[in-house]
């Protein structure tokens, strides 16, 4: 299966569990991998063969910045039901939150939550 990505977006976003973090906000990079078959977009070198990545980009940004989620892994799965909802083409999608300024007393680069959904046929 061909994959259309987007990486390491970045977007200030008030999701956690903590008062602090709903309030300040903070910062979360996304990663996205579209599963798609784009064989078609391939020989027709058509956008209306592929999936935009450009509105794909604006869920996950909408979804990163203007919804609020205590939960990294419901920031996650809104994602991916909305981009399952409104691109037809996708068949399997992979998300990655990452949270690196999360309030976690410890030297790391970031925290984070790894999801993969599979379109029910």
């Amino acid at each position: 299966m061909d994959k259309i990505l987007l990486k390491n977006l970045s977007f200030y976003g008030y999701h956690g569990v903590l008062e602090e973090e709903n309030k300040l906000g903070q910062k979360f990079i996304i990663n996205a991998v579209l599963y798609v078959d784009l064989e078609e977009a391939c020989s027709s070198d058509s956008v209306y063969d592929t999936v935009n990545y450009a509105e794909v980009f604006e869920i996950i940004q909408y979804h990163a910045t203007i919804m609020k989620y205590k939960l990294i892994e419901a920031l996650a799965q809104n994602i991916i039901n909305e981009i399952f909802q409104k691109h037809k083409r996708v068949q399997e999608i992979e998300i990655t939150v990452k949270k690196p300024e999360a309030p976690v007393n410890g030297i790391y680069d970031y925290l984070g939550v790894e999801i993969r959904r599979r379109r029910n046929a």
